[in-house]
């Protein structure tokens, strides 16, 4: 069990510039301080791309550009290189910030301008006049969902159904249908009229019930009457 403490920075230098100069192994530089020897390797990283300030605890999360983390994920993608390797030409302060944006875009999340956070971009209500105009572009642009959503700040998911539905129904099918009956505007396809059909009848069904007992009633009140 490692120890929840902070080592103090000094002893962190010491540790580091020992282990990398091969006065200490990975092990041994590890048992000294009492930490995971993943956290050696960590500390090196971190000491190698930014020197000894780099140790040195910060009172601000530190801030990158949205351009600066898509370069990094981007670079994980090709596995070329490790999370520590990438955290190293980025100058990233710790590789749990990198896997953090990692999932953020395999997720296809999107990324603050300047931050060391990320967030999902949410879905926002649009005009039917500007889903047809994103997904015109979207298709011309060889389908870059993930470009289009950080430019006009939507979801992905908005991006990709917009699109499989131009595709499928044309612009009908950029239509915001949400909150209406079915069967109460025109079928965009057979699977629509089919479902149309269905729920008509079934209202037609509801309809012929609700009539059926309205006249059970209305007979029982003049059974009782006689």
């Amino acid at each position: 069990m490692y120890r929840n403490s902070k080592v103090d920075v000094f002893e962190k230098i010491r540790l580091v510039e020992a282990y990398l100069s091969g006065e200490l192994c990975l092990a041994e530089a590890a048992r000294q301080c009492n930490v995971n020897y993943v956290t050696i390797k960590k500390w090196a990283s971190r000491y190698k791309s930014e020197g000894a300030s780099g140790l040195a605890p910060t009172k601000r999360n530190r801030a990158y550009t949205k351009e600066v983390k898509l370069s990094a994920v981007l670079d994980y993608q090709t596995d070329r290189w490790t999370l520590l390797e990438i955290c190293e030409r980025y100058n990233i302060k710790s590789d749990r910030q990198l896997r953090t944006w990692i999932k953020v875009y395999n997720s296809h999340g999107g990324f603050r301008k300047h931050s060391g956070g990320s967030y999902m971009i949410k879905k926002r209500d649009t005009t039917a006049a500007e889903r047809l105009s994103i997904t015109l572009e979207c298709i011309r642009g060889n389908c870059n969902y993930a470009e289009i959503a950080h430019k006009y700040q939507v979801s992905y998911q908005q991006i990709y159904k917009w699109v499989k539905k131009y595709h499928a129904l044309g612009e009908a099918g950029l239509e915001d249908r949400r909150g209406r009956r079915a069967g109460t505007m025109p079928s965009r396809s057979p699977e629509e009229e089919l479902r149309d059909r269905i729920a008509q009848l079934e209202r037609e069904n509801l309809d012929l019930e609700m009539e059926n007992a309205l006249l059970k009633k209305v007979k029982e009140l003049e059974r009782r009457r006689r």
